[in-house]
């Protein structure tokens, strides 16, 4: 199915929040965990957060381990998708015959399935917001069990609300980018801005209160304290970060700068 296609039948088949399915997985289900093989899952910057801590892992170390970097379609930003293995079937390195041995942790594409989310182009003013389409997949059983839901109830049993709310920055920064015209890119050191703050939290970490950031941008203290010692506060910063200075957006939050600032940036 072409990418046009493909966008065809998710419009089509779109639904809201009120919407109404019958859908529930489980062992008992014949198909179980056949959805978590053969597929590309791309990560959110969330997902990283919570399935490195998880493992025990860096953002480095989860980064070499278990993904691989891409760049996402029509927006040509930086993103990761998780390695799936080298078996026939091109498992998750995380499933088993029994299930998700993260399950607690699973990524966002994971928490919404059978649902996808997709995001519309960004443009101000507009009332449109994200729409949610079906993921139907022949080897799928999980529409024939009897349990109905909401597509609101269904993101909120599934914790995807929260993902959502998280990440709600990091997709705003996408979907924006998407809508630039074609002959606007940016440089190499935006777009490795951009993968710091997304996937690399420990690296964005040590770029904030070791490198010259601090020098160069007021601060609150109240503001320090919590992002020195909390991983989604620190995301939440630095996208906000991005938002003002990468992708200058209006109406983002701006860090004040320090008097002198410029000078410094000039002079390194």
């Amino acid at each position: 199915m072409s990418d046009k296609d493909l966008m065809a039948n998710i419009q089509t088949n779109r639904v809201g929040l009120d919407s109404k399915f019958k859908f529930e997985c489980h062992k008992g289900v014949k198909c179980f965990t056949q959805c978590c093989r053969g597929i590309n899952i791309v990560l959110t910057p969330y997902d990283i957060i919570r399935l490195k801590n998880r493992l025990a892992l860096t953002s480095e170390e989860f980064l070499a381990i278990y993904t691989t970097p891409q760049l996402f379609e029509k927006t040509d930003l930086p993103v990761v998708t998780l390695k799936m293995g080298e078996d026939d079937q091109k498992s998750c390195p995380f499933v088993r015959e029994d299930g998700c041995i993260l399950y607690e942790d699973r990524p966002t594409t994971c928490r919404y399935y059978p649902l996808g989310v997709a995001a519309l182009s960004h443009k101000e003013g507009a009332d449109d917001q994200d729409f949610f389409f079906f993921i139907n997949e022949p080897h799928c059983l999980g529409f024939e069990e009897d349990k109905e839901w909401t597509v609101w109830e269904w993101r909120e049993d599934q914790g995807v609300d929260i993902q959502d709310e998280i990440n709600a920055d990091w997709t705003d920064l996408v979907v924006r980018k998407r809508s630039f015209p074609a002959n606007v890119k940016l440089s190499d050191q935006s777009k490795q801005m951009f993968f710091m703050v997304s996937y690399n939290i420990d690296k964005f970490k040590e770029f904030v209160f070791e490198s010259s950031f601090l020098d160069r941008y007021e601060v609150d203290p109240d503001t320090l304290k919590e992002i020195k010692g909390d991983e989604v506060a620190l995301l939440k910063f630095g996208l906000k970060w991005l938002k003002g200075v990468l992708f200058q957006v209006e109406d983002a939050e701006k860090l004040p700068q320090k008097e002198g600032a410029d000078k410094m940036r000039k002079e390194t």
